[in-house]
């Protein structure tokens, strides 16, 4: 295995659908950041522990020798939102804390950053493709929107590869 993939928000919905397939795929070494120690996963995935997704987590550990980033972790369905201004912490984690380890990972030399975006970037409505402008109309997709221009500007910047994944709510078992 000469591949290594950090994956961001494994212990998720979707984070733990991808990391079992790539863990059975075996093509690559598997490495999950998660937030505090009690975070359980495959005893074949490496966990680094980075804390909080943040403008200012330190990455440098948890990229060591990765070469592909899937980025998963995010905040989304605050059901009872408490902030006083959620949209500041939908940027705070979404916006600055994704740029913030994509740039980490530029830096670590990273060849390819895979962002789950969400289609509510586009609106509410209507038939979305690649070229659709972005339409956002709550504080979620904002976030998610101003990632990826962010993410857009760091490719053009420093050459790194960016895959955006604009996801529909997904759902299924479990």
């Amino acid at each position: 295995m000469t591949s290594c993939v950090l994956v961001t928000g494994a212990t998720g919905f979707v984070g733990t659908a991808l990391l079992k397939r790539l863990v059975a795929e075996r093509r690559f070494e598997v490495r999950v950041a998660v937030r505090h120690g009690s975070a359980e996963c495959d005893k074949r995935v490496g966990r680094v522990f980075v804390g909080e997704l943040s403008p200012t987590t330190d990455w440098q550990d948890a990229l060591a020798g990765v070469t592909s980033v899937a980025h998963l972790a995010g905040r989304v369905h605050v059901i009872h939102e408490r902030a006083t201004d959620p949209l500041a912490q939908f940027r705070r984690v979404n916006t600055f804390g994704t740029v913030n380890l994509a740039r980490q990972a530029a830096q670590a030399g990273v060849k390819r950053f895979v962002f789950l975006s969400s289609v509510k970037m586009n609106g509410e409505r209507g038939i979305y493709s690649e070229a659709a402008p972005s339409a956002p109309l709550d504080a979620y997709g904002i976030s998610k929107s101003e990632a990826e221009l962010g993410l857009r500007q760091l490719a053009a910047e420093t050459g790194m590869d960016i895959v955006i994944v604009r996801s529909p709510l997904v759902y299924g078992p479990g």
